[in-house]
């Protein structure tokens, strides 16, 4: 069983944190190889942190969704007049708004390897997404103001959309690219144990109950994501200031579950950024490659950055070093190749991103009844908030009680599979 233990730290600027470490106990009975394959795999119980963390992600989802899933309406439509019922503020047309949202989302997707930089090298991850969350609050509020009518009527409006599609685009990537590692640095088990359940002997796998963790995560997310249905309709038969203004209360939660929570929280202290790491590792490689030319005995690019065998053989320090380096190298050349996973992604959110742009504007032009045009959003999310609960609970632990393995890269295939049809 993994218990915290608190540790006092000092900070660089005298200031002492409490670090909480988890340790693993040793009355533990780890499986054998015949029960690893013959005993049901079950997940272990998620610790309080973590659903902590679920709820501050459902608040900060609800206020991103809420609001971006409205930019396209407000954009592209004038403020409607006595008899008609397309709700609009900017006048703008489609493409500009078209190219707005999608460079929000685009903004919004490329901050988080900021956000990552900060929390690895400088802040740590907790410190980072309350940082983060200061300035997304901040992007909301600049968004709120704008959208009221006399903004609208002094011309305010557009230009501080974009100001807070920038300040929000920064606050969202710095939450996004922590809240789900801070998620998984909350369990600590690494090895499956062995555990007895009304007579039965289980196995408690690490695995599963990363697997179950990130389920609900995801299922938060797209909880989070149906603010649409509120703000939307808030939009059609009110105003964009009072759907706006939803999220913008709602993001509240957030920031107080985030502090209320924060000595639940298991707080790795920064060691040093990876991204930064795997630049300089890029950097040197290209160097020694246009230094030495080809070298047979380095059939790998990233190969050029290992050190060569010199002198340094007989310092032990520089040693350590260099394998250090050189392990660093070769887990890159893992990542790296694993990356080939995400070759598909951009052909699969191209058609996906029309949802909130394009067809958005498309439903604009057609008869919909009392339903906000922009509402159609929904659907996907309504689908993965009720089948989520139902492969959690009942379709994996059924397959586990089957024997059949069915792992990261097949569900994924899958989830593809089913969305081209």
């Amino acid at each position: 069983m993994s218990i915290p233990v608190e540790i006092e730290s000092n900070t660089a600027d005298g200031v002492e944190s409490k670090i909480i470490e988890p340790i693993e106990e040793f009355n533990e009975i780890e499986p054998t190889a015949g029960e690893l394959s013959t005993l049901e795999h079950i997940s272990d119980r998620i610790p309080l942190g973590v659903w902590l963390i679920v709820i501050c992600e459902l608040c900060e989802r609800f206020a991103f969704y809420g609001i971006s899933g409205l930019f396209q309406n407000y954009i592209q439509f004038p403020l409607p007049t006595a008899n008609d019922t397309q709700p609009g503020a900017l006048d703008r047309g489609q493409q500009t708004a078209t190219a707005l949202t999608m460079f929000f989302r685009f903004f919004a997707y490329i901050t988080p390897i900021v956000g990552a930089i900060l929390a690895d090298q400088f802040w740590g991850k907790y410190k980072t997404i309350v940082v983060s969350c200061a300035v997304y609050m901040v992007g909301l509020v600049i968004l709120l103001l704008t959208s009221i009518p006399p903004a609208i009527d002094k011309g305010v409006a557009f230009p501080g959309l974009i100001i807070a599609m920038i300040i929000l685009g920064f606050g969202t990537g710095g939450v996004k690219s922590n809240v789900s590692p801070l998620m998984a640095e909350q369990y600590s088990r690494t090895k499956p144990v062995i555990t007895v359940i009304k007579g039965q002997r289980k196995i408690i796998d690490p695995g599963v109950t990363m697997q179950s963790m990130f389920n609900w995560f995801y299922w938060a997310i797209n909880i989070g994501s149906l603010s649409l249905i509120a703000t939307t309709n808030i939009e059609k038969y009110h105003s964009f200031w009072l759907a706006y203004l939803l999220p913008t209360v709602a993001f509240i939660a957030t920031i107080v579950v985030l502090v209320i929570g924060r000595n639940q929280y298991v707080q790795i202290p920064p060691s040093g950024s990876l991204i930064i790491r795997a630049a300089r590792v890029t950097m040197t490689a290209i160097r020694m490659r246009r230094k030495l030319g080809y070298q047979p005995d380095r059939p790998d690019f990233l190969d050029y950055a290992k050190s060569m065998p010199s002198a340094s053989e007989f310092n032990e320090k520089e040693r350590v070093s260099e394998l250090n380096n050189n392990q660093f190298i070769d887990d890159l050349k893992k990542a790296v190749r694993a990356c080939r996973v995400f070759a598909f992604y951009p052909f699969y959110w191209i058609c996906y991103n029309q949802f909130g742009t394009n067809l958005v504007s498309q439903a604009a032009q057609m008869n919909v009844g009392p339903l906000p045009n922009d509402i159609l959003q929904n659907i996907d999310p309504i689908v993965i908030v009720i089948f989520i609960p139902i492969f959690d609970k009942l379709i994996y632990p059924g397959l586990r009680r089957c024997k059949i393995n069915f792992p990261a890269i097949p569900r994924i295939a899958a989830g593809f599979f089913f969305n081209q049809t």
